[in-house]
């Protein structure tokens, strides 16, 4: 589907890929983005728009010489991984309890940690300028420590899955966990109080940014690439432990190379260059989609999800949709649905239905396929994955 303008008064244009006609709280989150005078060029809005704090979730936003702490969010450099297995769902027909009990066993969830520590957390090479990481997270090294290999709650899973072709898929939904929120919180705060300083006013209290060049955001910039790296490698972590869980069942332990891995952001910022200049691009729910970037679109937890490869679409700041994108609120789904609900919905999934995971339910999220169809233009599908394990956060 190709994109449209929305009609607002704004200083840039915004680009959108929505598949619903944005109300006036998304407008107007859109309009105040695309009103602020560092803006490039356009915002882009992806098919799974919805409203964030401050920048709409699913928005793209190039800026010159600035960037906007609470537009990149709390759970920084939070993403996807997956990978395809050479073997097919024959392989582990009759295992699937098991294994999300191992998978439960052995990937902390929601608040928790990691008792023991492997020696790749250890060696990480993060750890070497943890010192130069802002004074207020000085007293959390251990917790990261503990933290690394750990899944987070909300709507971080880690999912067992079939290919239409019936090829087995690990994949895994998790961020930078308490030590990136707690950056990103020091940081959001002190634009908030530069703001104030400079009696700047700002279409919304969320928008206060950082100009480059100055000591904050050297700062910022800083601990944010640390957070960004942090969460990759906490997904290398428990992806490693989920693939040693699967070989045990499929070869009794021996190691089996993957045909392919994807691990990318979708709650970030990088310097890239776009239509000639270099601008700094914040993407909040989106994901790179370069030619030939592998990416990972998740639906919820009882629909599909897409393998995908970007094809370098401009006007998007070669960028997709980074999932199906929430229909309703968290306390909404809680008062809609029932556990009964759940159960219906998750039919053919190995994973928990009770009360607990109530606001993570399919219908809770736009319909996957409709939002895979916006985005035509921006992505192309390599493999569709339906899952058959679900261990939520």
């Amino acid at each position: 589907m190709p994109h449209e303008q929305l009609d607002l008064s704004s200083r840039k244009p915004v680009l959108s890929w929505a598949n619903h006609e944005l109300d006036n709280r998304e407008a107007q989150m859109a309009q105040n983005v695309a009103s602020l005078p560092f803006v490039f060029k356009h915002i882009a809005l992806m098919p799974d728009v919805h409203l964030g704090k401050g920048a709409l979730v699913g928005s793209v936003i190039a800026t010159k010489d600035a960037v906007i702490p609470a537009a990149v969010g709390v759970d920084i450099g939070c993403g996807m991984a997956a990978v395809k297995m050479p073997f097919k769902g024959d392989r582990i027909e009759g295992k699937l309890k098991k294994i999300r009990r191992e998978i439960e066993k052995l990937i902390p969830v929601g608040r928790g940690a990691n008792k023991n520590i492997e020696k790749s957390v250890t060696n990480w090479q993060g750890w070497q300028d943890f010192k130069e990481l802002h004074k207020g997270v000085q007293d959390l090294d251990n917790k990261a420590l503990k933290q690394m290999g750990s899944l987070g709650g909300g709507n971080h899973f880690v999912e067992l899955c079939l290919d239409s072709n019936n090829f087995v898929w690990l994949m895994l939904h998790s961020g930078s966990r308490h030590i990136g929120n707690k950056l990103a919180q020091c940081h959001i705060s002190t634009g908030k109080k530069l703001a104030e300083l400079a009696e700047l006013t700002l279409p919304d209290p969320d928008l206060a940014h950082f100009v480059a060049d100055t000591p904050e955001f050297e700062a910022y910039w800083r601990d944010l690439q640390w957070a960004q790296n942090y969460a990759r490698f906490n997904r290398d972590v428990m992806m490693g432990r989920f693939k040693k869980i699967v070989e045990e069942f499929v070869t009794g332990g021996k190691e089996i190379a993957p045909l392919l891995s994807v691990n990318c952001h979708h709650n970030y910022a990088e310097k890239e260059i776009h239509f000639g200049e270099d601008v700094y691009v914040t993407r909040k729910g989106a994901v790179r989609a370069q030619k030939e970037d592998y990416g990972i679109i998740p639906g919820s937890m009882g629909t599909k999800s897409y393998i995908v490869k970007g094809k370098g679409n401009h006007d998007s700041y070669c960028s997709c949709s980074h999932g199906a994108g929430r229909l309703m609120s968290r306390t909404k789904a809680k008062k809609e649905f029932t556990v009964e609900d759940i159960i219906e919905q998750t039919q053919g999934v190995e994973c928990r239905k009770d009360s607990g995971i109530i606001d993570e339910i399919p219908g809770a999220y736009k319909p996957i396929e409709q939002v895979m169809a916006n985005q035509s233009d921006l992505v192309e599908v390599v493999a569709t994955l339906k899952q058959i394990v679900c261990v939520k956060g």
